[in-house]
């Protein structure tokens, strides 16, 4: 190891700058990771834009505390362990050793709160704090993100071992594979009666982005019948029917009623059964919603942050077609192991080898986040420190 550390950080809203900070003294259960390479996220370039209120209307409610070091898709090496009063242990409880690959759960719970003791897998803390986005890089240990050499990780956040046979480039998707148990969610709903994710479901995907072609992913396996995507870049479109889609619609060469009216041939006038906003845009909500069947299943997995208001009818968009809404927070810590041991197991099924399509050492981070907002241009974006 240096004597410092650097970090792209972002001073403000559209500016970074590679800045170096003392490497970190570890509390009792801290970890020192090498970071080895994190994504590039759509909340990141939420940040860039200045869209930076998260968990609105929630006890959580925040602001982006600039300066930070962002980067919360994290893979890296366990550098040192402060484990002198109890060896510190990974999410299933096997203990952590220097030299292990593991990748980071970016949501840090108190597990105390009400929402910690009642909702479980789920971050709902009261006190909830984000790797990437919540902690400042003004004071110390400062490394909060991935767009660093190394990262300070805290007695209580989450940690998972990687297997050895996954390679770098796919075990970087797991956090955006465990935001896929959206789709999980919908099983719940399933019944004779015709509500939820069944085998043979048409899903639609609004936004074929890295977030989008996780859930095709993930519909794919569950089962799907019909998997249609709508997106602007065609090379996103493209890629998405290398990973499962059987129908795609450009958004910017199609009207809004085209859209509709494609996704309602397809299922003999019906409607999608499962929509799944992955856009992050609130203006593609109301074309979603008259995309469903009824009794079908609409979530929200986008707008993660503040991003405006749109226009609903209480009656036609819900009421009239009895409708399930899922809004989803964020996505369970308990998805992390299964999401790495599914991809393993399906590497010969899907190529995974193409969803990350540029990768940046840290002094060009700022020309890949400037990249990753390029959509006719990319997939994944990385940041390999």
């Amino acid at each position: 190891m240096g004597d410092v550390v650097q970090a792209a950080v972002m001073v403000h809203p559209g500016k970074i700058e590679i800045q170096e900070f003392p490497f970190p003294e570890l509390e009792d259960g801290g970890v020192l990771l090498k970071v080895e390479m994190c994504g590039i996220c759509g909340t990141d370039k939420h940040t860039w834009r200045g869209e930076t209120k998260q968990y609105a209307g929630t006890d959580a409610e925040s602001d982006t505390p600039f300066p930070i070091i962002p980067g919360h898709e994290v893979v890296g090496i366990v550098a040192e362990i402060n484990d002198s009063k109890n060896p510190r242990l990974d999410f299933n409880g096997e203990r952590l050793r220097v030299g292990d690959r593991v990748a980071l759960c970016p949501d840090v719970i108190c597990g105390e709160c009400y929402d910690c003791r009642h909702t479980f897998a789920f971050p709902w803390c009261e006190n909830l704090q984000g790797y990437g986005n919540a902690f400042t890089a003004a004071v110390p240990p400062h490394l909060f993100g991935g767009w660093a050499e190394y990262m300070y990780i805290l007695p209580n956040a989450f940690l998972y071992k990687v297997p050895e046979e996954l390679p770098l480039r796919v075990a970087v998707m797991v956090e955006l594979m465990a935001v896929s148990y959206n789709l999980d969610k919908t099983k719940e709903f399933f019944t004779l009666t015709g509500e939820g994710f069944a085998t043979g479901s048409t899903v639609v995907i609004q936004g074929v982005g890295p977030m989008g072609i996780c859930h095709v992913i993930k519909a794919r396996m569950m089962g799907a019948g019909q998997i249609i995507a709508t997106d602007g870049a065609d090379f996103r479109l493209d890629l998405a029917r290398e990973f499962g889609v059987d129908h795609t619609l450009n958004v910017t060469q199609t009207t809004q009623d085209e859209r509709i009216e494609f996704v309602r041939s397809l299922t003999h006038g019906r409607g999608a059964d499962i929509i799944v906003e992955c856009a992050g845009i609130a203006e593609v909500v109301p074309e979603g919603l008259e995309m469903l069947r009824k009794g079908g299943v609409y979530i929200e997995a986008g707008n993660f942050v503040e991003t405006g208001e749109v226009s609903l009818s209480p009656h036609r968009h819900f009421c009239s077609k009895n409708i399930r809404l899922i809004g989803m927070t964020n996505h369970p810590f308990t998805g992390y192991t299964p999401s790495m041991e599914l991809m393993q197991r399906n590497t010969n099924r899907f190529p995974f080898e193409k969803f990350v399509t540029h990768e940046y050492p840290l002094a060009q981070t700022e020309i890949g986040m400037l990249k990753s907002m390029q959509p006719e241009q990319c997939m994944k974006v990385v940041v390999a420190p």
